[in-house]
């Protein structure tokens, strides 16, 4: 996971908030059953939810070979002041 803050689109663009988000660099989740995990964003879960589901029904290949991993993904989630990135994977 990564995340990026671009405080110059939060000062220009954003209303003061005191707290945004509780991922942080390092976490890992599994999901079993398309179910979100303890702990993850919802804003980010409805981003990766469908690449999720798809991962989990034997799908792959997003945008005809974009990753080397067939059956993963990177992905980030739908906050423009402060996204995080998510690698997306099949585990056995």
């Amino acid at each position: 996971m990564r995340m990026a803050c671009y405080s110059d689109l939060m000062e220009q663009y954003e209303n003061p908030i005191e707290h945004a988000c509780d991922m942080h660099v390092g976490q890992t989740f599994e999901v079993e059953e398309c179910r979100k995990p303890i702990g993850m964003c919802d804003s980010a879960w409805e981003t990766l939810l469908p690449f999720v589901t798809e991962l989990a029904h034997g799908g792959g290949d997003f945008y005809d070979g974009w990753m080397r991993n067939k059956h993963s993904a990177m992905l980030s989630c739908n906050d423009g002041f402060r996204p995080v990135s998510f690698y997306v994977e099949v585990v056995e």
